[in-house]
This record gives C-alpha cells, sequence and structure tokens, in this order.
C-alpha cells in the first residue's frame, strides 16, 4: 500500500529551504560544487543550484556523481567514470534524495577522493529516514521521516516520474 506523505508544493518548499541553508553556511558559493547521487540525487542538486542562482545570482557548479562502481555490495567490477571537475579546496555538496543505511554516501565519499581534495565535504538529502549502518549525519536535511525496516520511501519528481511526491511503501 502507497500513502503519500509530502506533496508537490511542500517539496519546492523543502529545496528552497535547504538551498537557503547552504547559501547562509557557505559564503563563498563560488567554491562550492553540487555532486547529485544519480537518479533522483541529481534532481535535487539541479533543483538547489537553480535556487541558488535565483536567489544569489551565482551558479554553482552542479554535475552527476555516479557512485555504483564505489559500491561495495557489488560483485562485478564497474569502470570508474567521474565528472572532469576540480574539487580540491572545493566545498563539495552531495545531494541524495534519500538517506538510509548510509553505504551510498561512503561510496560517494570514496569516489571524491578519487577526483581530489576538497576543503569541505557536505550532505544534502531530502528524507532522511534513519537505520544507519555506518556513522553517517546528513548536514541538510529536508524532513526526518523515521520508517520500520520493511517499510521504504519513494521520491518522485516530476523530471524522472511525471509526478511530483514522496509517498511510502
Amino acid at each position: 500500500m502507497m500513502k503519500t506523505i509530502i506533496d508537490q508544493n511542500t517539496i519546492e518548499r523543502t529545496i528552497r529551504r535547504i538551498s537557503y541553508e547552504i547559501i547562509e553556511k557557505n559564503h563563498d558559493l563560488d567554491n562550492v560544487v553540487i555532486l547529485g547521487i544519480p537518479t533522483r540525487g541529481v534532481v535535487l542538486g539541479q533543483r538547489i543550484a537553480a535556487n541558488i542562482k535565483a536567489i544569489e545570482g551565482v551558479e554553482v557548479i552542479c554535475d552527476v556523481l555516479n557512485v555504483r562502481p564505489y559500491r561495495d555490495d557489488l560483485n562485478k567490477p564497474l569502470p570508474k567514470i567521474l565528472p572532469n571537475i576540480n574539487v580540491t579546496g572545493k566545498t563539495v555538496i552531495f545531494a541524495d534524495d534519500v538517506l538510509y543505511t548510509g553505504r551510498t554516501v561512503r561510496a560517494a565519499l570514496d569516489a571524491v577522493m578519487d577526483m581530489g581534495r576538497p576543503a569541505k565535504i557536505y550532505l544534502a538529502v531530502l528524507i532522511d529516514r534513519g537505520h544507519r549502518e555506518l556513522p553517517i549525519m546528513a548536514n541538510y536535511v529536508g524532513k526526518n521521516i523515521p520508517t520500520s525496516q520493511n517499510e521504504s520511501i519513494l521520491v518522485q519528481f516530476m523530471e524522472t516520474d511525471g509526478i511530483e511526491q514522496v509517498v511510502l511503501e
């Protein structure tokens, strides 16, 4: 059974709030790089970057960070293709739709370290559902939604799903 827990207007307000929090915490926005984790983290990252441009007039670098080759739960090695971005000395913000066990973020940390040595690394998530298996915590959280292990959270964006909502399954 699926239950809508966040609607389109709330998603938009939440992403706008996260964008303002990033602006407030990072005074040198020219030094910020947003890396979206596929699939819906990319959309979240693009929207945050667009909000920052609309609010501050600063075009923040936003790209895709494919962490699949860095996952520790895949048997078959995949080629490591990283964005051609200099992250050394920059503030890197990972964007992801749902924070759950923390393993995706661990893979993202490994990937970004192959790209250079950032000054800071932050994590922005739309939903934090708990159940961490690693000591990972988001710096920017849209909503905390505690779930049981047998429930799941599905974020749906217009760009990827043709509908804008967060559902609990």
